[in-house]
């Protein structure tokens, strides 16, 4: 008796789906973004982060590595380490003197940095002179690094006269680049 009831219900259910008049199919949005989206965000700018608290997005900087050591960093001064010299001369040039000054003012700063001031002579001359022209550049890079306040305790001045060239030339250009000091830091 439960089977004949349930089939004269379900048939009942069939003839009234059947006799219910069509239903022209619900209008639909077009929701379709003019732009493709992509899991992940453009290169050139950092995701947001959004935190629980405030619900705000926080983006990130990202710190460059050069930053984290400017001796290294092509784009600042303190990356420059060479003084250069006129022929026969100690006397620093005008235009090195602001690098002079941002040295200075890196090992004030930095108490635990330390700079060895290379004094450099092109070959002509005796061995003996050019030691003695190379230490008294050195020297005077040294001396004007201290009344900038540098800590002389942080500078130390050698001298490698000609026995350290940049350029193995015989000519003005080759002579012009071995009349320097180079500037070069404990560690390096």
């Amino acid at each position: 008796m439960n089977k004949l009831i349930l089939s004269v219900i379900l048939a009942g259910l069939l003839a009234a789906c059947a006799s219910t008049p069509e239903q022209s199919p619900a209008k639909v949005e077009d929701r379709t973004p003019a732009a493709p989206i992509t899991a992940e965000p453009a290169k050139s700018e950092p995701a947001p982060k959004v935190t629980a608290i405030e619900r705000k997005p926080v983006v990130a900087t990202p710190t460059p590595a050069a930053a984290a050591n400017p001796l290294k960093d092509p784009g600042n001064i303190l990356s420059k380490r060479s003084i250069f010299f006129e022929y026969d001369s100690d006397a620093v040039k005008d235009e090195y003197k602001p690098l002079i000054t941002a040295h200075a003012t890196y090992l004030k700063q930095n108490s635990s940095a330390k700079a060895t001031i290379q004094g450099n002579t092109d070959e002509r001359g005796s061995r003996e002179y050019n030691l003695a022209l190379g230490q008294r550049r050195a020297d005077a890079v040294k001396q004007m690094m201290t009344l900038l306040g540098a800590p002389e305790a942080q500078l130390e001045a050698v001298s490698f006269g000609e026995e350290k060239p940049r350029a193995t030339g015989k000519d003005d250009t080759s002579y012009a680049e071995n009349r320097r000091d180079d500037i070069v830091y404990q560690g390096e």
